[in-house]
């Protein structure tokens, strides 16, 4: 591409932005967002500096589009957040806040009123309206419910080196931090799963699954060892 190409292709970039803005999109830099041709954005939405939105993608009204965001072939409602984050090939319902440093692969599909919060993310899964995955959490291959809460550092452990597997969290249940969900499995409505537990066996409705060995403490062992600091 010589200059003049390329001063041509930022000179419609501009143009689209301004028509953007002229019905309603509000923009932090109009010369610092990227935006495709056919893109739907709706009245109210801020489109901060650096933010990429490319191919067929639907942005609902009142949205906020933070910096460094990328959004590729997605389907965003109203009143969304997405804070420097990644989002491909998925949707997101209204209401909804993403990010910081979310990254939702294709096949995601996130209902209202969630929080998908910072280093979480979520690869062919469903989270149902007013889940939250507030962070450090990956979510694949699975079915999470309405109201449902991951505690920081859930992993659903989907890949067993050869096969993918399904695991479904129904609505209402609390996955405590640090649990891993060794797909398949089947956690019950209401049910808790205690923090640091590994879940290898289904979880009845209103159950508490608790999977950990009791923690002791061996007196003196640093001396013994000879590793005493001095």
């Amino acid at each position: 591409m010589d200059i003049k190409e390329y001063e041509a292709l930022e000179k419609k970039r501009i143009e689209r932005n301004l028509a953007y803005m002229e019905a309603g999109v509000n923009f932090i830099d109009i010369r610092m967002a990227y935006i495709d041709e056919g893109v739907t954005i709706g009245k109210g939405t801020t489109i901060y500096p650096c933010a990429v939105i490319e191919g067929n993608v639907t942005i609902g009204e009142n949205c906020t589009i933070g910096q460094n965001t990328r959004i590729k072939d997605a389907e965003i409602g109203d009143g969304v957040t997405v804070q420097s984050s990644v989002i491909l090939e998925s949707k997101v319902g209204s209401g909804t806040t993403i990010g910081p440093f979310a990254y939702l692969r294709p096949g995601s599909n996130v209902g209202k009123g969630c929080k998908v919060g910072d280093f979480v993310e979520i690869k062919n899964s469903t989270l149902g309206d007013g889940a939250k995955a507030s962070h450090l959490t990956y979510i694949g291959d699975s079915d999470v419910g309405e109201r449902v809460n991951l505690g920081c550092g859930v992993v659903f452990v989907n890949y067993d080196g050869s096969k993918k597997y399904r695991s479904v969290v129904e609505d209402g249940a609390f996955i405590g931090c640090n649990s891993n969900l060794v797909s398949p499995v089947h956690i019950g409505k209401e049910a808790y799963v205690a923090a640091g537990s590994t879940i290898t066996d289904d979880v009845p409705d209103g159950a508490l699954y608790i999977a950990r060995a009791r923690g002791k403490s061996l007196e003196g062992w640093v001396e013994k060892r000879g590793i005493l600091k001095k």
